[in-house]
């Protein structure tokens, strides 16, 4: 007899191996009857998860980390046996700031660091002129694209909580709301970035490989006490992903055409295949820029959950005055990540040299070992209330 799971997941590429997983009879071939259920906002996702209204879900790292630490909302602690995607991200901008932007950049319109030092410089002249602050938007507060947002605004010298408005909106809602003006640019998951370009209402200025070499996404996500009351079930959930995983980078457009359903994310297939081969339209004149880094699924051991990805993501959260760093909370936060129920699950162990340091434009190497030292580096911080 099958193994019912409901299942939650936002329309957004990193969400592939889930999809491909039920729709491809994965999950059934593990004895798996999955229902996937398509939500708008993160915290849906979490709350469905929390409750038990979802017995697994398609979630934002740190939400995962912020509710094991019991921040921002119920403790409810969360562990990810899979990691959906690494980078896939990517920073897109009106026409209008794009315009700004390249006119006081001074350096490789792709170097993080010119187009940072060019915002402050935008945003110093709006001030003069009494305009008001730029608005960018972001999926939530405990989210990757948040951080990353944040990283690249503060590398400047800008402020993101005193200089430029910040806001929240759900990932289908970013290239509406760019084009409406409400916002002048926002941090997103594929494929809204190039939903936006292709509209002509944006323009990619960042893919977040450019920000982070390797930041780990979006994982799968189960409640700790489930986990443990369902130890044969999580492996072989994690076992359906992770052959996903591996067909989704094997063959790209059969994975396009099953993610443009409109039950699943609802856009054209060829905008998909494009964000899986790191093939990106970034400005409505037609340019195109490509990375191999731009969204990793099944390669480079992106599917198995690195502990330190949840570090740097706690250090994040400091950072911004969301929570503090204790010996604690760090042992918390990479508890989340669990490489030993994803090696239990499909008998494997960790691969020798397959990531790299953690590194970032800006600012030293992440060192584990010494998490308050990294931060101290950072001249524009926020201190927990």
């Amino acid at each position: 007899m099958s193994v019912p799971l409901h299942i939650g997941f936002i329309p957004l590429v990193d969400a592939a191996a889930l999809i491909v997983a039920v729709d491809k009879g994965f999950a059934a071939v593990e004895g798996l009857d999955v229902t996937l259920v398509r939500e708008v906002s993160w915290s849906n996702v979490r709350d469905k998860l929390n409750i038990g209204l979802f017995d697994a879900a398609h979630l934002l790292a740190p939400v995962a980390i912020a509710s094991s630490l019991g921040i921002g909302h119920v403790k409810v602690p969360i562990v990810a046996p899979f990691n959906l995607g690494i980078n896939g991200n990517a920073i897109t901008v009106s026409p209008v700031l794009h315009a700004a932007l390249m006119g006081e950049l001074d350096g490789d319109r792709f170097d993080p660091m010119a187009t940072a030092r060019a915002l402050a410089r935008v945003v110093t002249a709006r001030r003069k002129k009494g305009a008001e602050p730029l608005t960018f938007a972001m999926t939530f507060p405990f989210s990757t694209h948040n951080y990353q947002l944040r990283f690249w605004i503060a590398a400047g010298g800008v402020d993101p909580d005193e200089d430029v408005r910040l806001v929240v909106l759900p990932p289908p809602f970013m290239a509406q709301s760019l084009a409406s003006g409400q916002i002048d640019g926002f941090c997103a998951g594929a494929p809204w970035n190039s939903v936006a370009v292709d509209r002509g209402d944006g323009h990619i200025l960042h893919f977040v490989s450019d920000i982070l070499v390797r930041a780990a996404e979006k994982v799968l996500a189960v409640r700790q006490g489930w986990a443990e009351k369902n130890v044969g079930v999580v492996a072989a959930l994690t076992r359906a992903a992770s052959r996903a995983a591996d067909f989704v980078e094997q063959d790209r457009a059969e994975t396009a055409r099953i993610l443009a359903k409109p039950d699943r994310i609802g856009v054209d297939a060829e905008v998909i295949q494009r964000t899986l081969e790191g093939r990106l339209k970034i400005s409505p004149d037609g340019t195109m820029r490509e990375s191999d880094r731009y969204l990793l699924v099944g390669r480079e051991a992106a599917a198995r959950p690195d502990p330190v990805q949840a570090a740097w993501l706690l250090s994040q959260m400091a950072r911004w005055g969301q929570t503090t760093v204790s010996p604690k909370a760090l042992a918390t936060a990479m508890a989340v990540f669990r490489p030993d129920l994803y090696d239990v699950a499909l008998g494997t162990s960790a691969p020798a040299g397959a990531t790299e340091p953690f590194t970032a434009f800006a600012g030293p190497a992440f060192d584990v070992g010494d998490v308050e030292g990294y931060l101290a580096s950072f001249a524009v911080t926020r201190k927990a209330l």
